[in-house]
């Protein structure tokens, strides 16, 4: 058999998991995967090869599905070396959580947490940057999001679910033992990058000091960005969404999310 990680970057999306990729990539006693997300715990088997929303069917046949294939992408890491990968829908998918646990019980999991509106909105831009999403209003985007999900979009257009993490948390709970969970808060990795490099360090038990920044260009302010960030009226409009989750992660956390609620 071959190699399989020690420890994952479960997402979520759009809250700097390439960044810390980067920077974890570069520490000696680790190895990072290349491609950063293979989404091999994704699906049972092969990716749709078609519908989807667009884009969507390149991307599936981006996934390295095959266990082999999986495998191989840690050959190359030197004797000693954890290894580890960082596909962002880890977290979101209940189902991902499951098979990550079959095969991976052992496994150290690390997930960045952002503001659920400043999430959805810096996915919703991001997409639209691209000519993807066709939708011009945030807000509008949003309220066509079950129907997109009921056919089939990827989870990459679940602009509100993904960031219901409360629901997600609880879903991990029943899985892996909380020391096996590292969480973090978005603005910790923007605003003291080293600092939150180290922690994960430490908790994947390798030295720490080595990794002396995150690739600014992948972890953006919260309120700024590709459009500046939702406007209050779209915040107000958004954030009955999350009400009722967001006082879930907090109480799972420990954490003061009282600026989430705002």
């Amino acid at each position: 058999m071959g190699r399989l990680p020690d420890f994952l970057l479960l997402g979520a999306a759009k809250c700097g998991t390439s960044a810390l990729h980067r920077a974890l990539s570069g520490h000696p006693e680790l190895f990072l995967s290349e491609p950063k997300e293979p989404k091999f715990f994704l699906t049972d088997g092969p990716p749709p090869t078609s519908g989807g929303g667009p884009g969507d069917v390149p991307t599936w046949g981006e996934h390295v599905w095959r266990r082999t294939d999986y495998e191989a992408l840690f050959d190359a890491a030197p004797p000693g070396a954890r290894c580890g990968e960082s596909t962002v829908f880890h977290l979101y998918d209940t189902a991902a959580q499951n098979r990550i646990a079959r095969l991976l019980p052992r496994a150290r999991l690390v997930a960045v947490l952002r503001d659920p509106v400043e999430r959805a909105h810096s996915n919703w831009a991001h997409l639209r940057g691209a000519g993807l999403e066709p939708e011009a209003d945030f807000r509008t985007a949003l309220r066509d999001e079950q129907r997109r999900i009921d056919a089939g979009w990827a989870h990459f257009w679940h602009y509100a679910a993904q960031g219901r993490y409360g629901e997600q948390l609880a879903h991990l709970d029943t899985l892996f033992p909380r020391e096996q969970v590292l969480l973090l808060r978005y603005r910790e990795l923007r605003d003291d990058p080293a600092g939150t490099a180290d922690r994960v360090c430490a908790f994947l038990g390798v030295a720490t000091g080595v990794v002396t920044g995150v690739p600014r260009h992948h972890v953006r302010p919260d309120v700024q960005g590709r459009t500046g960030g939702p406007t209050a009226a779209e915040r107000a409009a958004v954030l009955p969404l999350f009400a009722d989750d967001v006082p879930r992660v907090a109480e799972h956390t420990g954490w003061d999310l009282a600026d989430w609620l705002r």
